[in-house]
């Protein structure tokens, strides 16, 4: 632009000195064209309106398409148009995509591409720049941007026929002597409705007998829980395929926190300590125990953010939860070392009531390891692979 301005300048002076009207007329249309090129591309490219429509959640091994769309509003034409969106590496390769076109007044256009998620993370898509300019190329491109948006990738979920995890009962409640909250299946009587008790617990035939509002009585019980505690220590794991170790966990967990919420029915928790981005400060994360579908869809973003970091141990972890923890609580600790502290701390969880188990990922188990579980009475199985955890049986 600068140049140009410079042509201008001189080409008035020329016409000045030489009192030549044609060199007058160029000048005054060149002129022009310049303030028309500088307002024509500032108000086409203001009324350029940029929307991405995708579906904001996916599993490990989906394709996903977004579908980009920019709508001149202006009334000007935009005579050309680049837009270039930022993706993530993990996502699809090459790690962008590129449009030219010309937008008339008021027309929309739109492109796609297709995102490969190849692994489970939190990730951001773009942010999308696009440029413009006028059709002789007087003004410089005027740049505009749209903002990156989220996109979470869920951990691969491997179905499970049958889980065998140590438990008290194949039942959903145990009945307990002490009344640490109330099964809903079993009656044990009828009191009088008291303010706030739900609706659900009216007891329509004892109603109808007494004349009175009368609400259903439980009989105390204790839940069948399961607590997932995931190893996300980056030292628990072989520095030669920390990587793979690390998604094998998280897929163990994922897929545990699947079979027990969806084909069980029973409620599931998740505590771990890790980093929300790689490289990232951990923090520790719990989730109490719940079984309905949207704490499970809770559970896996956990899992998709997660991150190994430099954590705690786990068993030191483990020491902080019993007063966290319901008595008869399924406890099971995946990780990549069972270290003898860990199945010391599990020990003194089974004897304060909690059913304890171990899943040790990528590492095969020593004679010594084998030996204090079998002497301790703390299952201990491995997983190699994924398809480990569909010969559960």
């Amino acid at each position: 632009m600068s140049r140009y301005v410079v042509f201008l300048l001189i080409l008035l002076v020329i016409a000045a000195v030489l009192r030549i009207d044609f060199f007058f007329t160029v000048a005054y249309l060149l002129f022009g064209l310049f303030v028309l090129g500088r307002l024509w591309v500032r108000r086409s490219l203001g009324g350029l309106r940029i929307s991405r429509a995708y579906t904001s959640r996916a599993f490990s091994g989906d394709d996903v398409t977004v579908r980009v769309t920019l709508h001149n509003t202006s009334r000007l034409p935009a005579p050309w148009v680049q837009v270039h969106e930022s993706l993530p590496v993990e996502l699809i390769a090459p790690p962008f995509h590129r449009e030219v076109f010309s937008l008339a007044a008021g027309e929309q256009r739109y492109f796609e591409y297709t995102l490969h998620c190849r692994r489970r993370g939190l990730y951001q898509l773009g942010p999308l720049q696009a440029q413009g300019g006028d059709l002789f190329g007087l003004e410089p491109a005027r740049h505009t941007e749209h903002a990156a948006e989220p996109m979470v990738v869920y951990p691969q979920i491997v179905p499970l026929p049958r889980l065998r995890v140590p438990t008290h009962s194949p039942l959903a409640a145990l009945p307990a002597a002490a009344p640490l909250f109330e099964d809903p299946a079993r009656v044990g009587g009828v009191r009088d409705y008291q303010r706030g008790d739900s609706p659900r617990r009216i007891h329509w035939t004892a109603t109808a007998a007494t004349r009175r509002l009368l609400v259903k009585q439980y009989q105390p019980a204790i839940a069948r829980e399961t607590l997932l505690c995931l190893d996300l220590r980056a030292e628990a794991y072989a520095p030669r395929r920390r990587f793979e170790a690390v998604e094998l966990a998280v897929v163990v967990a994922a897929s545990l926190a699947n079979h027990i919420i969806v084909r069980e029915r029973l409620p599931v928790g998740l505590t771990t300590e890790a980093a929300e981005a790689p490289g990232g400060r951990p923090a520790p994360f719990f989730l109490p125990a719940r079984r309905e579908r949207a704490h499970l869809m809770n559970v896996l973003e956990l899992l998709a953010r997660a991150q190994p970091a430099a954590a705690q141990p786990l068993a030191e972890r483990l020491r902080e939860l019993p007063g966290r923890v319901a008595w008869g609580t399924t406890l099971i600790a995946i990780t990549g070392e069972a270290s003898p502290d860990l199945f010391d701390t599990l020990a003194g969880l089974r004897r304060a009531g909690v059913v304890v188990a171990v899943v040790q990922v990528l590492a095969a188990p020593r004679p010594e390891q084998q030996a204090r579980a079998t002497l301790l009475g703390v299952p201990l199985r491995q997983v190699w692979r994924e398809q480990d955890l569909e010969g559960w049986r």
